[in-house]
């Protein structure tokens, strides 16, 4: 496989690499790097890897392992899960300032789930996976990623509940 080929078959996921690695690693230098590093663990199996099925779920495999990795070091030690993707030009300010609130409580939301409810939501939610990608990337049964899913959905759905219902619902 040449360089052209081989950048044809990783450019419509190189993307959702690098969102997984910053969903994970939080930095985006970071991201980068893990992003950077799995294209060229990819690059050096480049002759075997017309054997997968899928390699964008081998490079998203690769990226959660290679992040996992990094997690676990001792330079990676202070590095938590946040997502920051959104930003409104157009608002007002005070528009702003609550949609950047209502965020990082989201945010909050999402970090205080388990490793890998956070990951499953991110997979499914954000990077739009099947099921079966899901839990083929995470080396789980499909049911448990439903089940997983499901109960994270049921702690944020529950959470926004009682933070929007504080004080109005009747004793």
């Amino acid at each position: 496989m040449n360089q052209n080929e081989f950048v044809q078959i990783i450019t419509p996921f190189k993307d959702k690499l690098f969102r997984l690695a910053k969903r994970m690693l939080v930095s985006t230098e970071e991201a980068e790097d893990a992003t950077q590093e799995v294209l060229v663990r990819l690059w050096n199996k480049n002759s075997s890897l017309e054997q997968y099925n899928s390699v964008e779920a081998l490079a998203m495999t690769m990226t959660k392992n290679y992040c996992l990795d990094q997690l676990k070091s001792k330079r990676a030690t202070n590095l938590q899960i946040v997502h920051n993707n959104y930003q409104d030009k157009q608002a007002s300010v005070e528009t702003q300032i609550e949609h950047q609130n209502t965020l990082q409580w989201a945010e909050k939301l999402i970090n205080d789930l388990p490793e890998q409810q956070r990951l499953i939501l991110q997979l499914r939610e954000i990077e739009e996976y099947e099921f079966s990608e899901i839990a083929q990337v995470l080396e789980m049964n499909e049911t448990a990623v439903r089940v997983a899913l499901s109960r994270a959905r049921k702690t944020l759905r529950e959470q926004i509940e009682k933070t929007h219902n504080y004080g109005t619902q009747v004793s």
